[in-house]
């Protein structure tokens, strides 16, 4: 579905749309795509591969903003000491994205609607209660670590790639249970998984005669994008700012609603 036409009319929605979303992103450490997916399929009226493919874009965006606009809050040299917990958990991510991606591409329409609404009824569960842990002991050493970090990876890349996320939303949980790693330097961990992830679902989905919605509808990415970048920047700013106990709930509450209008769209 070509949405050029209405970009201009639309586009203090379609900025504020990117705001908001890219807000959240900056804020927890997520690409913000769970939200953003409902809103391009609802909202804009975007097919379900076609609003999964603009999703994936506009994760990439925000995931690639919002690390430095953390960066006060969690330093880039911070980061690059945990190198190789990124490294585990991208062994089995990027396989797992580009065969998610391959699937999506093979999916009937109604299926995938179906598919998106329960990964997002799933997600928020996670969010709800994922999210409320805190950091301690790794749960796995050694070996058993790393091959469980691999097979996490796989499964995320496959739910990233499927509904166009960046994953932080399974990744943060991830990093604290499975590494020990605080909420706040599991966000930005959870960005560096998630670019590169992306990128080969990205490549994955550039194979699919549906890539071309990007080129179609160019405004509409434009100017999403940069409502998405100004959030981040809010997010970023916002870090540490906002409760858990008060914006996660809201996030799951968020989701579920969103979920139960995806699988009843026609």
């Amino acid at each position: 579905m070509d949405q050029s036409d209405n970009t201009h009319r639309n586009a203090p929605v379609v900025f504020g749309a990117g705001a908001i979303i890219g807000t959240l992103g900056g804020l927890i450490g997520l690409g913000g795509a769970e939200f953003r997916l409902p809103v391009i399929i609802s909202i804009f009226r975007f097919a379900a591969l076609e609003a999964v493919i603009l999703n994936k874009a506009m994760s990439l965006v925000v995931v690639a903003t919002a690390l430095p606009f953390r960066a006060r809050a969690v330093p880039f040299a911070l980061i690059e000491s945990h190198w190789t917990v990124i490294a585990n958990l991208l062994a089995g991510s990027l396989a797992g994205a580009w065969m998610g991606a391959g699937w999506a591409t093979k999916l009937r329409a109604e299926v995938l609607y179906r598919v998106i609404a329960v990964l997002m009824f799933g997600i928020a569960v996670v969010l709800l209660f994922g999210h409320g842990v805190t950091a301690g002991q790794p749960l796995f050493t050694g070996v058993a670590q790393m091959l469980a970090g691999i097979v996490a990876g796989f499964g995320i890349g496959v739910v990233a790639a499927l509904m166009g996320v960046a994953g932080g939303e399974l990744l943060i949980p991830t990093l604290v249970l499975l590494f020990g790693a605080d909420i706040k330097l599991a966000g930005s961990l959870s960005l560096c998984v998630s670019l590169p992830t992306m990128i080969v679902g990205f490549a994955r989905y550039s194979k699919d005669q549906s890539f071309s919605v990007l080129s179609k509808n160019r405004s509409f990415v434009l100017v999403m994008a940069a409502g998405s970048i100004y959030g981040t920047f809010i997010g970023g700013r916002l870090l540490g700012l906002v409760p858990d106990a008060v914006l996660l709930p809201s996030l799951a509450a968020i989701l579920v609603v969103s979920g139960w209008k995806v699988w009843r769209h026609k």
